[in-house]
């Protein structure tokens, strides 16, 4: 046996040839993401069978457009932007009727976010803005054919979010003191509570929260009462909460929360918006079909591919459907159906070069923590070796509150190409599996939270896959912290670590994350870790942080930062490589100047990975 031929990281890492595809309201075209210039931009089809070649219709050569959408105008396609990875995005409108026009910003104040809150009709919208105050979102609306800007809302202090009915109706949730979540209707003057939910049982906010088609409830994942999230619809008067639907054993899916690339928990009707199906999300998601002729349309698109439904759009006669297949190792397949005819047919494969037969499948595995947890696991072997004492590449995902899922991930079949195992452990404080699970996570950061990813690196040396002496620790963000910790907390562990945009200074990072998000630590970084501003918690937290543990490191570092990174400020690495240069410390450094908290431009994602391929070949021994 021999592992298959050695892929590039070009192959992995270029720009799909085609993605994110969705339908136009009215059924006749498709918009897709496709590369122009080396960048991601959107472009627009007829769906004819004898259409004419697709039209590129945005024209971004500096940074890859990811979030577009349309509206109910044949002519405007919306799309969001930042600048360099800086996280404040502008709303920009295309004319698709003008070739030759320019996009227009809709929203152009320098260092200000905008969001929209709802889909255009009648070719308005409702968007949060923060324009006035860094720190405050209003709400405006506006007119996508003129660009007017009209305020709606003031924020009157602690709105952490809006939200916005179809007929214009605004609802609110802020922090409460205690840190709990209100939710709250605007009444043109002043926010009037309607009820209120546990802030620790949402440390990022409460997902989904969709305002019902006739504006008088609220569609929303709720644990309360329950460990497991389930869909419930809240009375915006009086404040009840009935149950819509829920899964014995699984909980609405949470990706979108982090990601608005990843599925929206809802499916909606698109024009009427009533709730055809809800996602949830184990080892694989389940989709529950609650109208149904939906069920009809779900039984059929399933049969396409034995991949899970990704992104989803139809027309809006419910007659055309456009359905993308998240996957392993054929990721993003995309087919168009015709539910009146009961025809379909394969518009494309965004990755056509790859080969899924040499690809690693990712097969899910359960591991038992040393206190009894079960941590929800992806293992993906190399193809064509025995699976024994393999050089190991933990993987840890970012948030914390988040998750690993089963799907294609570039990085992950990279490293099994090149002969690594990949564990994915979904260690206490992910979300997915249960509100006392994610809650498992206060005070355990360096803790308990990295014992579960000992734990995994454990279970594979004693399963045979691994080999002891032979394994690496890889994350981003908060994978990037447990990175660090893994060198600073239990350096016997790891042959090689790789921190990427990882938090050295657990105080510092909290106190330089952007205006907008500092006002809403309360539920989240303060309850799971601590308040920098409290004696007795910032001396906890600084025991907790990698900076304060350099003279540990001993494995061989390598440290990737986005230089204009919101999130996790440049300093937080600069002062780690710093610390352990003063050491006489060797430590690869690799500073991404036009990137933020995660390489976006092709170029700067494959020049990451030839480094990272690079270096994990020289301390671990895999192909390069």
């Amino acid at each position: 046996m021999a592992l298959p031929k050695l892929i590039s990281v070009e192959d992995f890492f270029s720009p799909p040839a085609r993605t994110a595809a969705t339908i136009s309201p009215d059924g006749t075209r498709l918009a897709f993401l496709a590369p122009w210039k080396n960048r991601l931009n959107v472009w627009v089809q007829s769906l004819d069978r004898h259409s004419d070649e697709p039209r590129c219709v945005t024209a971004d050569d500096n940074r890859s457009v990811f979030h577009y959408e349309w509206t109910d105008d044949p002519r405007w396609l919306i799309y969001l932007q930042d600048t360099n990875g800086d996280e404040n995005w502008h709303i920009h409108r295309v004319d698709l009727d003008d070739p030759d026009a320019d996009a227009v910003n809709l929203t152009p104040f320098p260092g200000a976010m905008a969001l929209h809150l709802r889909e255009v009709k009648n070719g308005r919208t409702t968007i949060m803005l923060n324009n006035r105050d860094a720190t405050q979102f209003d709400v405006h609306e506006l007119d996508v054919a003129t660009g007017e800007l009209t305020l709606v809302a003031e924020n009157p202090g602690g709105v952490s979010s809006w939200l916005s009915s179809d007929k214009g109706d605004l609802f609110a949730t802020s922090l409460t003191p205690d840190g709990d979540l209100e939710l709250s209707r605007w009444d043109g003057a002043a926010l009037r509570p309607i009820t209120s939910f546990e802030g620790t049982d949402y440390p990022i906010g409460i997902h989904p929260m969709v305002v019902t088609p006739d504006g008088t409830g609220l569609w929303m994942g709720s644990s309360r009462g329950t460990d497991r999230t389930r869909l419930v619809r809240v009375d915006l008067t009086t404040g009840e909460e009935i149950e819509v639907d829920s899964h014995a054993e699984l909980e609405l899916d949470p990706r979108a929360v982090v990601s608005a690339i990843m599925p929206q928990p809802l499916i909606q009707d698109r024009r009427t918006g009533e709730l055809l199906g809800v996602r949830y999300l184990g080892e694989r998601q389940v989709i529950h079909a609650l109208d149904s002729e939906f069920a009809d349309v779900l039984a059929n698109l399933e049969k396409l591919s034995d991949g899970d439904i990704g992104r989803l759009s139809s027309d809006e006669n419910g007659r055309r459907w456009v359905v993308g297949f998240n996957h392993d190792r054929d990721p993003g397949v995309t087919y168009l159906y015709d539910h009146s005819t009961g025809e379909n047919r394969l518009l494309f494969r965004p990755l056509p070069h790859l080969d899924p037969e040499h690809l690693a499948p990712m097969r899910p595995v359960t591991i038992t923590s040393r206190d009894g947890l079960a941590l929800h696991s992806f293992l993906t072997l190399p193809v064509g070796v025995q699976p024994q004492g393999l050089p190991l590449v933990l993987s840890v995902h970012g948030g914390p509150w988040y998750r690993d899922s089963w799907g294609f991930d570039a990085g992950v079949q990279m490293l099994a190409n090149r002969g690594y195992a990949v564990l994915q452990v979904n260690f206490r404080g992910s979300t997915g599996y249960g509100k006392s699970f994610t809650k498992a996570a206060i005070g355990e950061f360096a803790g308990k939270m990295h014992d579960d990813l000992i734990d995994g690196v454990n279970w594979a040396v004693e399963q045979g896959y691994a080999d002891r002496d032979r394994v690496a620790i890889l994350g981003g963000s908060y994978g990037g912290y447990a990175a660090l910790v893994g060198v600073t907390f239990t350096p016997d562990v790891f042959a090689a670590a790789i921190d990427y945009v990882g938090i050295s200074d657990l105080a510092n990072f909290m106190r330089t994350l952007p205006a907008i998000a500092r006002p809403h630590l309360a539920n989240n970084w303060h309850a799971y870790v601590g308040d920098p501003d409290d004696p007795a918690q910032l001396a906890d937290m600084m025991a907790r942080s990698p900076i304060n543990r350099v003279d540990a490191i001993r494995t061989p570092l390598m440290v990737i930062q986005g230089a204009n990174d919101v999130r996790v400020v440049q300093a937080e690495s600069d002062n780690l490589v710093n610390a352990l240069r003063d050491r006489g410390v060797t430590v690869e450094y690799l500073v991404q100047t036009d990137e933020g908290h995660g390489a976006v431009n092709p170029e700067n994602v494959i020049e990451m990975w030839h480094a990272i391929s690079r270096f994990l070949g020289r301390q671990l021994g895999g192909r390069v």
